[in-house]
Parts: structure tokens; sequence; C-alpha cells
């Protein structure tokens, strides 16, 4: 309870703060202050908010201060690092989590002696080099597995170090560069501590660490590259509020966006995080749709695809005509592999639900290994897979190379090797080794063509990665979870003036979103790309968006608007008329439908449409002749035959009335088809049969009485129409009540 009150109150001054409202700011800290007995930070609170009233004072002086703008933005930063101290100082001594636990307990390395630590680090590649632990016996291997477990664990320190630092010194700084730039030290570890910098960030804000991040952008290693600039996207998306307080950070944003690479990079990006959000759609459709039909021909599966020998040819771009007969139990598997195929290329997050049973190994219960990029030598490998075994060699190899799969997923992999039965290894290697070759084939000739190929990967990976660490980790609900995140990107202060300057990368952000069916975040886009630019293609996307939201009079507006431009009218036409429909005004709906009718006179749904536009403006003799208009084009359509079935009851024609339902009766009736027949029947003077399709309504179909009645009750003007006497119907429905009791 504790905790989520100062989260709360925490919050509230983080708000005031960048409303600039400093007033209501000061009262709350001053609060949690005297509340939790924070005395330690009562004098500097005192001082500020001293200075606050005597600027206050000399702004209503009406003094002339040209410096009183710094000034003020000087204050509220202090204000914002108060606000963090007293918020870490709260966590500290209130918070359960693991984190502040582990945090409690570390002793970090005194920054003095970061120097040293480096020198004993890089001192360890002098005596000896982790690709010699490959392939070399057992007994001379034991002394160097133990000092390179010894040498990795020295970097998890470093890690931590860095995780549980709230500011960096200038010794700190000196160090990441130096060590950033180490020719020894492997890129494995670099981007383990430039992980750490950036949760560090999450964790609590300063401004140095965000500049250690851009730093490390400039490394040739794509790695850290990558890393380094994930942690900014994330950093900045949080504390978006505080920018306009930070020039100095949104600057080298800025100056950074200049380079398109950058600005390519940073669309590639933004797209993996909006990804994520299909990861659990993704898994969930595998789980209903590819795993069921998987276990319908795995019994048989390897027999009858002969999988050694197709292990030995390699993979082909052609389908094997085999496939078409092994499928045959489940037509649908190959279209549904090819879509999941399809996905996994794209950089979708396929392979979560398979791996997320293989996060139980001793290796994942140090935190820091669920976001250590892979290398096959690392001595965690090393320790528990026989690598003199060339067969798990390979495949510790194969694995490295695999763009396809996470860091974290890749560990699983490897720590799962030593339970697969030998044959079933060498046929996975020889897969694995095939699939891997054509896969980087293809991709030195896309680098090429797509520059940025191999850092999309490296990114994706690690977002992955940290999506596994948020979401399957036994600590998860210890953390605030980014990517329960909206990654609303555009909307926020530091990446607007970039976006707003390349409209590219903004409207490749909005098709994204469009394609994936986040209709809310495509409108909002395409809504910023429409003050820069009108066209007919925006105002129908953005009208498409709003239908789908039921936002169907701003969807109109949009309608309208694009068909101004002539672009794909028909398509366009229907769109307004449907607009209309939805609104309730059925015979403007009916203007815009006959306007599409003259443009495509065969269109079965326009017919439809306009008979269901008289249907509604209640002129059933047009509906009727629309309808069956619609019949005669198309015979034995069986769509049409329930809306004939109910203008021929609603004009009288019982009989005909009766015939077309009788046809829907023979095929899968809905509960209303029933019903509607028991109106017929009744219409007919048949009460029995009446009250047999009424029972039948409500029986069979899991209909309720009093959704039933309520039904009925917005029918019965029509009964009433046809014949039928009022003071029967009270004796009709209690009738039913009996037959329905039996």
């Amino acid at each position: 309870m504790i905790k989520k009150e100062i989260q709360l109150i925490i919050d509230e001054i983080y708000f005031c703060l960048s409303e600039r409202k400093l007033k209501p700011a000061f009262d709350l800290l001053g609060n949690l202050i005297t509340n939790y007995q924070l005395v330690q930070y009562a004098d500097e609170c005192r001082n500020l908010e001293q200075t606050y009233h005597y600027m206050l004072q000399y702004t209503v002086d009406g003094a002339n201060d040209p410096e009183r703008q710094k000034v003020y933005r000087r204050l509220i930063v202090s204000v914002y690092v108060l606000a963090d101290k007293i918020y870490e100082a709260l966590r500290l001594k209130f918070s359960s989590s693991f984190l502040y636990q582990k945090k409690r307990n570390f002793q970090k390395l005194p920054p003095k002696d970061l120097n040293n630590y480096l020198a004993k680090l890089e001192d360890y590649y002098a005596q000896i080099e982790l690709e010699s632990l490959v392939n070399k016996p057992s007994d001379e291997t034991a002394n160097e597995l133990k000092d390179a477990l010894e040498h990795q664990q020295q970097v998890v320190s470093l890690f931590y170090h860095f995780w549980f630092n709230d500011t960096l010194v200038n010794e700190e700084i000196r160090f990441l560069t130096d060590f950033f730039k180490s020719p020894v030290i492997i890129s494995a570890y670099k981007a383990l501590v430039i992980t750490a910098i950036s949760l560090s960030q999450l964790r609590y804000f300063d401004p140095k660490k965000k500049s250690v991040l851009f730093d490390a952008f400039e490394s040739d290693d794509p790695e850290i590259r990558q890393r380094s600039i994930v942690g900014v996207l994330i950093n900045l998306y949080k504390y978006d509020n505080r920018m306009p307080f930070y020039p100095e950070i949104t600057g080298r944003l800025e100056i950074l966006s200049e380079n398109s690479g950058f600005k390519k990079n940073l669309e590639q990006i933004i797209i993996q995080f909006i990804r994520t959000r299909e990861t659990e759609k993704l898994q969930q459709k595998i789980k209903d749709e590819l795993i069921p039909e998987m276990i319908k021909i795995s019994p048989n599966l390897k027999n009858k695809i002969n999988l050694d020998s197709l292990m030995e040819e390699g993979l082909t771009d052609d389908k094997n005509p085999e496939w078409e007969e092994i499928f045959k139990d489940s037509p649908g598997l190959l279209d549904k592999m090819e879509e999941f195929s399809e996905l996994q290329m794209e950089g979708a997050d396929v392979f979560l639900s398979s791996f997320s049973m293989l996060k139980s190994f001793p290796f994942f219960t140090e935190t820091a290994n669920w976001l250590i990029p892979y290398f096959p030598d690392n001595p965690e490998i090393i320790s528990a897979i026989d690598t003199t075994v060339a067969l798990n060699n390979n495949i510790l190899q194969t694995i490295h190379k695999a763009p396809i799969l996470c860091n974290s997923d890749k560990y699983s992999f490897c720590f799962s090797i030593n339970n697969i039965p030998e044959e079933n290894r060498e046929m996975m290697a020889a897969g694995m080794k095939a699939e891997m070759d054509q896969f980087n084939e293809i991709g030195k000739d896309e680098e090429l063509t797509k520059p940025g190929r191999n850092d999309g990967f490296i990114s994706n990976q690690y977002i992955q990665d940290l999506y596994r660490f948020y979401k399957i980790n036994p600590h998860k609900a210890e953390m605030e979870d980014v990517f329960e995140w909206r990654f609303d990107f555009y909307n926020k202060y530091t990446f607007q003036k970039i976006f707003r300057e390349e409209n590219k990368t903004l409207r490749n952000i909005a098709e994204f979103y469009f394609v994936k069916n986040y209709f809310s975040e495509a409108s909002e886009i395409y809504s910023f790309l429409l003050e820069e630019e009108k066209s007919g293609e925006l105002y129908q996307k953005i009208a498409f968006c709003y239908q789908k939201q039921g936002l169907y009079k701003k969807a109109l507006e949009a309608y309208l608007k694009a068909d101004l431009y002539e672009l794909n009218k028909l398509w366009n036409l229907k769109k307004i008329a449907l607009c209309y429909r939805n609104l309730k005004e059925p015979s403007k709906a009916l203007d815009y439908y006959q306007q599409a009718e003259k443009l495509d006179t065969k269109n079965l749904s326009i017919h439809l449409s306009i008979g269901h536009c008289y249907l509604e403006l209640k002129e059933y003799n047009e509906a009727l002749k629309c309808y069956f208009k619609v019949e005669y084009l198309s015979p034995g359509n069986s769509k049409v035959w329930r809306p004939i079935g109910w203008c021929s009851f609603l004009t009288g024609k019982v009989e005909q009335a009766e015939k077309y339902f009788n046809k829907l009766l023979n095929d899968n009736p809905t509960k209303y088809d029933l019903m509607n027949m028991g109106h017929v029947q009744w219409a007919l003077n048949n009460r029995k049969q009446a009250l047999y399709f009424y029972k039948q309504s409500i029986g069979k179909t899991g209909f309720s009485e009093v959704e039933f009645i309520n039904v009925f009750d917005e029918d019965l003007h029509h009964l009433l129409n046809q014949g039928i006497n009022n003071d029967d119907v009270p004796i009709m429905l209690d009738q039913l009540r009996y037959f329905l009791e039996e």
C-alpha cells in the first residue's frame, strides 16, 4: 500500500514539473520528506523553494532579468533531481523487489579503483584467449575455464555496478570510454555493460548516462551501436516530459538525425518495438492454428517426407511436390507454415512460446545472462557442453550465425543440446547449416541493396532479449514492463521535430500500424501527415481507421474529402454509404449506393446494400425488387434468402416468405430464422407450428427467453400488420413458456 501511495505522489510531482507547476510540486515533496522522515533532503528542498520565492518576487516586482528563463529551467531541473533522489531513497527503504534487494547488498566498485579494474580485465587476455578453450583436452582446459568464468564474473560485477549506479562521476565516464575502446575486451562484454547503463537510466535519470549511450553509438561494433540506440530510444520515450529542459540531449539527437542512415535505423527500431505488440497474438495463433495442424501429421511425418534425404539435399526455393500428399490430412498446414516463415523473416517473434519453457537452466538464475549477447566461447556454455565433440562445436557455431534467434533463445538452445540424442543432433546440425548457409548467401546480396539489414537483425534480437527479460523472467512482476508502453514515439516532444522534418519515416511507421490493424495509432499519424500534405489516399486511410474504430462521423468527413480527389471512386462511394447507414441515415446512404451502382452494375454487394437501405426506409416492395435482382444474378445465393423472406412477410406475401424461410431451415438456420418462421406460421394461422419454431429458436440456439421476448416485442407491430389478434399474443407467449418447461 505504501509503495502505491508513494508511486502516485511521485508521478504527480513529475507531472507538475512537466507542466511547470512548481508550487504543488514543492508541497508534495515537503509532505514526502516529513511523512517518511527524509530529513537529509529537507534543507535542499527548502533552499530550492526559497530560490523560487525570490524569482517569483522579482518577476512580480517587474524586475528586468534577461537570464530569468535560464534560471527558471535550471530550477526545474534541480527540483527533478531532488525528486529523483527522494524517490530512490523511498524505494531503497520500502521496495522488496529483487533489484533493490540486490542493490542493498551489492558493493559497488570505488570509482578511483576502476582503472585498476580495467587493467585487471585486460591482463586476462594477455594470459589466455577464450578461443583456446575450444577443441582442447579437458585436462588442459580446466584451469583456463576457471579463469574464464572468473573473468566473466568480473564483467557481471561491472554490469551490476553500472545498473545500480544512480549518477555517473567523471572517473566512471573515463573508465567506460576506455572500456569500450579496449581492443582486447570482447564485444559481448561491452554490449552487456551498455545494457546495464540503459537499465540504470530507466531506474534513475542521469544525463551523463544518456551521453555515454550517445557516445557508444559512434562505435564501429554493430552490437554496441544497436544496443546503445535502443537504450537511447527507450529512455527518451520514458523521460520525454523532461526533455524540454535538456536541450543538450535533444540537440544531440537532432545532429544524429541529419544522417539518413541513422533515421532509417531509428525507423527500423521503432517498428521493431511496435511489432512486439503482435507477439502474444502470434503465440496464441501458433498454439491455436499451427500446432494442432502439426499434431495431426506428426506421427508419420518423418517417414512420409523422408526427412533425412531432404536434409542432405539442403533447402531450395521449390516446394517439394510430395508435400501435397503429405499434408492431405491437414491441407491448411503448409500455408500456415509459409505464413509463419514470412513473419519470421520480417522479424516477428515466433519462438517465444517454444523457448520460454527452456529458461529454467541454471544459466538463467544469473540476471545478467538474460541480456548478454550470445558467443560460442562463453565459458558457461563450454563448462556445460563438451566442445571437444566436433558435432557439438558445429552446432554452437551455427547457432551463432542464426539471425532469427535472439541471444537468450540461442543460449536456451545450447543448454538443450545435451538432452538431444546424437543421431537427432546430426540431422539438426545438417538442417541448420543448410538453412543458415542459404540465409547468409541471401543476406550478402540484400546487404548491398538494403543497407542496414544486419543492424536490423542485431537490434531485433536485442529487443526480443529485452522482451523475454520483462515478460518471462521470474522477477517480471517486480519490474515496470516497458513493453506495456504504447510506444507512440510520434506523439513525443523529443521525436516530433525529427519526424516532421522527415515525413517518409513517419509515413512508414503509419503504414506499419495500418497493416497490423492498429487503427488508433495509424489515424493519429495520418492526422499529422495531413497537416503537411493533403492527398486522397491519406484521407481514405484515415477515414478507414476511423471507421474501424466505430467513429463513423469522423470517417464520413474524411471519406467526403477523399471523394474530391477522384481516387478509387467506387470504393469511396461504398464507404461513404456505409458510414451513412451506420449513422442511421439510410436515405443518404441509398443515394451513394445508387451512384456506386452506376459504376458497377453487376456488383451484388451494392444491390444488397441498396435493398437494405430500402428496408431501413420501410420501402419493402422496393427492397424486394433489389433482393430478387441479386437472386437472379446469383442463383442459389443463400445470403439473399433471408431478406427476401423477411420482406415478403412484411409485404403480406406470407406463402412466399414461407418458401424462402424453408430454404434457410435446410441451410444451418439462425435463431432469427427460426423465430421468423414462427411469425410466418402464425400469420398462416398455423399456431402449433408457430410455437414449435419459437421453441426451436430459444432451445437449440442458446437464445434466452428474455432475449427472445425483447426481439419479439420489436417485431410485434409487424405481426399485428399481418392480421394477428393482439389479444392472442399473451396467450401464445404463455403457452410457449409452458412448452419450454417440458
